[in-house]
């Protein structure tokens, strides 16, 4: 596996660690839940279960692909590779989701989920580009 794709498939799982920390950990401020994810702050109580378990669901998949980077880098790397594009595939289709759902206007207007689509299914595409070609 290249340099650049595991530049890449570090930045994505730094993404879902940061995404992680937002959702399970910091939720309830006001620049978190508003500021980033534009839940109103009385809308708090009935999404927090939600946001709660997604930020869990985003550590797992950043530990899987830091688990496949160093198994990459330290002499096991057919089991690192996979463990690599196995969550980074996960990260891309979870991006295509997220990018339907801002299609059909869940949650907030059209548009305004672009950018966390681009952030979800930009860097495992990279990935999957650079290792391949």
């Amino acid at each position: 596996m290249n340099v650049v794709a595991q530049a890449f498939a570090g930045l994505a799982a730094f993404t879902h660690v940061l995404v992680f920390v937002w959702e399970a950990l910091l939720f309830r401020r006001p620049s978190v839940h508003q500021g980033i994810f534009r839940v109103a702050g009385e809308d708090v109580p009935a999404v927090l279960l939600w946001s709660f378990g997604v930020g869990f669901y985003n550590l797992f998949l950043a530990s899987g692909t830091v688990l496949g980077l160093v198994l990459v880098n330290t002499g096991d790397e057919a089991v690192g590779r996979a463990l690599v594009f196995y969550t980074c595939g996960f990260m891309a289709l979870s991006g295509v989701v997220l990018f339907a759902a801002d299609r059909m206007a869940l949650g907030r207007p059209r548009g305004a989920g672009l950018s966390g689509a681009a952030g979800q299914l930009g860097p495992p595409l990279v990935v999957f580009a650079t290792a391949f070609l």
